[in-house]
């Protein structure tokens, strides 16, 4: 695809969910789709008619096992947050249908127990998982994905 084909494509409707436990770590997983160290917060597509907050659920649900009666929405962005996949990636993702992501992220303080945490779902996203100190959140993404990250952290880190 030409680049600026590429540009006139939508960005795809997403959320993601920054879990934060007791300790005020947050919650990633090892991508199980990536041959590199690619660790990120849960996230994905919103559906037809499904609003945020019930897609980050829904999200939380299909990748960690954790159900929503564990638990609490504390806060979520205003605005989506937007990010350009590279190029070369565009036409193999998603059909070739979107430039990239616009995802509202939505702040989440888990009260269960590890126990509650199950990867193995139905169709799994992660390899493994960890909770990290939100100051390394960056490095652990993907770099065309960091600046999301850093304006998570901005927007959602203070309420941590």
């Amino acid at each position: 695809m030409r680049p600026a084909t590429i540009a006139a494509l939508p960005f795809r409707p997403c959320v993601g969910v920054m879990l934060v436990n007791a300790e005020g770590r947050v919650f990633v997983g090892q991508r199980i789709d990536r041959d590199q160290d690619a660790w990120q917060m849960p996230q994905g597509g919103i559906d037809a008619g499904e609003d945020a907050r019930a897609a980050a659920l829904r999200e939380l649900l299909e990748e960690t096992g954790i159900t929503e009666d564990k638990v609490d929405i504390v806060a979520q962005t205003e605005e989506p947050l937007r990010y350009d996949l590279p190029t070369e990636v565009v036409p193999h993702i998603w059909g070739g249908r979107f430039r990239g992501q616009a995802q509202f992220w939505v702040l989440m303080r888990f009260h269960g127990d590890e126990r509650d945490i199950n990867i193995a779902t139905a169709h799994p996203e992660f390899s493994a998982w960890k909770w990290i100190e939100p100051s390394e959140l960056p490095g652990a993404i993907v770099p065309f994905k960091r600046h999301v990250y850093e304006q998570v952290l901005e927007r959602l880190g203070p309420l941590i």
